[in-house]
């Protein structure tokens, strides 16, 4: 007797939880979250191991600031109207940064304290570990809007100019 063949089927798999597109975008919205604080602290060095700016005041920061937005006017031949647009979207944005570098650096000394327990406090380490991420990605989210809010000032070739500088900032060669 012919029986039908009874085809296997398998539930449609669902990815990972934790992937490597994951891992990708905590390591980038750690590294965001580091260079605005390296940014703000003037060092260009990761703040990690550097001082997390320490000594440095609202006012060397806006100096800082103010010195790398000449520079980049320069790059992207910024207008004047240009000029007056960016400066403040920049400005809002390192102060909207700026008090991350307190909670970063918060969760940073409860990650190394609870190091120190024994045995280590793997529950305290966890949620440094997690406010880590949330810094992170709070970072990440205001980064991108500046990003988008200086593009809308900015005419095609001048993005193109921002980008290849970008690119050279990082050290990765076009693509």
């Amino acid at each position: 007797m012919n029986t039908p063949l009874e085809t296997k089927t398998t539930p449609p798999s669902r990815p990972p939880l934790f992937n490597r597109m994951t891992l990708i975008a905590i390591v980038a919205g750690a590294t965001l979250v580091t260079g605005v604080v390296a940014l703000a602290n003037g060092t260009g060095k990761c703040g990690w191991h550097h001082g997390m700016m320490g000594g440095h005041g609202a006012a060397d920061v806006s100096a800082h600031v103010d010195h790398m937005l000449k520079h980049l006017y320069v790059e992207i031949d910024a207008t004047d109207a240009q000029k007056a647009q960016i400066t403040p979207l920049v400005k809002q944005a390192m102060n909207d940064l700026l008090p991350l570098h307190d909670q970063l650096q918060a969760a940073h000394t409860q990650a190394i304290e609870s190091l120190t327990m024994s045995p280590v406090d793997r529950p305290t380490l966890e949620a440094a570990r997690v406010a880590h991420l949330q810094l992170a990605d709070q970072a990440s989210k205001r980064l991108v809007q500046l990003i988008a809010d200086v593009s809308d000032t900015l005419t095609p070739a001048q993005r193109n100019s921002l980008a290849a500088h970008l690119k050279q900032m990082h050290g990765k060669a076009s693509t």
